[in-house]
């Protein structure tokens, strides 16, 4: 149950999905749940068809979670929603013939004072706090392998021809693997969540600008502007939810600007 005398929260969240400049057809989307306290970002993969239908999968199943009692129960309906949606793509797999299909994920749940951050794959989940940018999720990719290992510059990375190779993704094995970072929120904060679209072509250091500078919705419009303005190589989705304290328990969110190509549940 939730404490009467807990310190409350409003929440203000942008987005924006675009399909970029040489992608025909967007293999993002999105979710804006706030009342829900879920908010999340999944690039499918597979191919035009298979990878709307992956990231779509994906959003449908988190987004249709629910009300939760504690955080907890928020992160076991946030996992029973990715298992549900991981067999459903196997499904499809099988019915498919075996062709690829599956989804990254990037997910913030948040509970009272409470959040944690889940993913899968190269979707990220940034948190800007006190004027600095932390990337909360560790890539799930052949790169960040050898990053790890010191065998590549962060550098080196970014530009080498299998950045895009990632090693876990929902609906590529029977059992889907998930990372978890969770903390307590302060005021202010503000977490950016993102396919790789923005990433591959934004820099970290930029998206804090634009964050510090700007409200949610505002600042997902200057980054996918810069991404479109560097030649917007694949899609991009950008999700924003900044802290703003209050003493009333409500939530409050910007309209979601729908792009061309986006897909949102």
């Amino acid at each position: 149950m939730n404490d009467p005398g807990a310190s409350r929260m409003i929440f203000e969240t942008g987005a924006v999905s675009h399909v970029g400049r040489v992608r025909r057809q967007n293999e993002d989307s999105y979710v804006v749940r706030p009342e829900f306290g879920v908010w999340a970002v999944a690039d499918g993969m597979g191919g035009h068809e298979n990878g709307a239908l992956a990231s779509g999968t994906v959003a449908a199943a988190i987004g249709s979670i629910g009300p939760a009692d504690s955080a907890p129960d928020l992160l076991a309906r946030l996992e029973d929603s990715v298992l549900k949606a991981n067999a459903e793509l196997r499904r499809a797999v099988k019915a498919r013939g075996g062709a690829a299909l599956g989804s990254t994920l990037a997910a913030l749940l948040v509970h009272e004072r409470h959040f944690a951050c889940v993913w899968s794959g190269d979707s990220r989940i940034y948190l800007v706090r006190d004027g600095r940018i932390v990337q909360l999720s560790r890539d799930h990719s052949e790169v960040q392998e050898l990053v790890d290992r010191g065998a590549m510059t962060p550098e080196e990375a970014r530009r080498s021809p299998r950045r895009n190779v990632i090693t876990r993704a929902i609906g590529v094995h029977d059992t889907p693997e998930l990372d978890l970072d969770n903390g307590e929120i302060q005021g202010g904060d503000v977490f950016v969540l993102c396919s790789d679209g923005l990433t591959g072509h934004v820099e970290d250091a930029e998206i804090l600008t634009a964050v510090r500078d700007a409200g949610a919705q505002p600042a997902c419009e200057e980054l996918l502007r810069l991404t479109l303005e560097r030649g917007a190589t694949d899609n991009v989705t950008v999700v924003i939810v900044r802290n703003r304290s209050d003493d009333g328990l409500t939530t409050r969110w910007l309209p979601n600007r729908r792009r061309p190509g986006s897909n949102t549940p």
